[in-house]
């Protein structure tokens, strides 16, 4: 964590954080979700491997692993072992379905730091499958078995019916030692999808619930949003945080795919410098979280100008 915070605050031009999306294809197919597709074959572990070098080289201290299902990909574990004998901190993000007993063990081996889980309801429906139905034993090889820190995020917005699931999410959650987080839906453009009056209510309790970092993004910038105010901000996509499809092109987020869509393999700390000094129109509307984070630390530098899209400054 020293390291991560002197980064953050000596070299501006260094990412923070990476998603690397390992495989498109999901085994599930979560009808509000935009971010995989059930015919795509998972990413060559050479290809992978070259890829975390590639953000090594960059500086990245932080990488996480992405699809669609990470887990489909078998090379899943060695993309891990690899990223943390390059230096990186190394997480991944799961629909818990494909976890076993074996698999946490390997994941053990390879030295993953931690693991985030989507729990979306109580009851798997035509929505989401993702419910503490169908993942409670899930939960339990990982209470007694993971070595590596573990977080429940449910998405709130989804549903109106869904709604009051999420504080008994968090509950099971904390139960099992595990921290719980909760986001909000937002429409194919990053932005915020609009949340009824008991989704708002459901959501600020379950912030003041949370640790103190789940209570800064609610203060910061995630209750701007859900009253309808813009938030000012210094979006860093592109040069803190790092999105590379499974092309392997670096975009600002999941949501903004297309731009820069650079290849990693020739993307260069001048690119990263630009694309940190870029300004982007839609960061006034967005509820990227894991955006907002790795450009936070940057904040207290110089403004740019927010008059219009995609303008640098110096």
């Amino acid at each position: 964590m020293a390291r991560y915070v002197a980064t953050a605050l000596l070299e501006p031009h260094r990412p923070l954080l990476a998603h690397l999306v390992v495989t498109r294809y999901c085994n599930l197919d979560c009808t509000y979700c935009n971010e995989f597709d059930k015919v795509s074959k998972p990413i060559a572990a050479e290809v992978l491997l070259a890829r975390v070098d590639r953000l090594a080289e960059l500086g990245t201290r932080v990488l996480t692993l992405t699809g669609g299902e990470p887990l489909t990909n078998p090379a899943h574990e060695a993309v891990i072992a690899h990223a943390r004998s390059r230096g990186m901190i190394v997480t991944t993000i799961t629909n818990g379905f494909l976890m076993t007993r074996e698999r946490i063990e390997a994941m053990n081996a390879a030295g993953l730091n931690a693991l985030q889980i989507s729990i979306d309801g109580v009851e798997p429906d035509e929505v989401s499958k993702k419910t503490l139905k169908s993942l409670r034993g899930k939960l339990q090889l990982l209470a007694d078995h993971a070595e590596f820190a573990v977080n429940i995020n449910s998405v709130l917005g989804i549903s109106e019916e869904r709604t009051q699931d999420a504080i008994e999410v968090a509950e099971v959650a904390r139960g099992h030692g595990f921290s719980h987080t909760v986001g909000v839906m937002h429409d194919d453009s990053g932005s915020l999808a609009p949340l009824s009056p008991t989704q708002r209510a459901v959501y600020a309790r379950l912030m003041h619930e949370g640790g103190i970092p789940h209570r800064f993004n609610y203060w910061t910038f995630q209750r701007n949003l859900m009253d309808g105010r813009p938030n000012r901000w210094r979006c860093r996509a592109g040069g803190r945080y790092l999105y590379i499809c499974e092309d392997g092109l670096v975009h600002y987020c999941s949501q903004r795919r297309g731009a820069p869509a650079i290849p990693l393999e020739i993307y260069s700390r001048d690119d990263v410098a630009r694309e940190y000094a870029t300004v982007k129109a839609c960061a006034p509307f967005c509820t990227v979280s894991c955006v907002h984070q790795a450009s936070f630390a940057d904040n207290w530098r110089a403004q740019p100008r927010q008059d219009g899209p995609a303008q640098l400054v110096a």
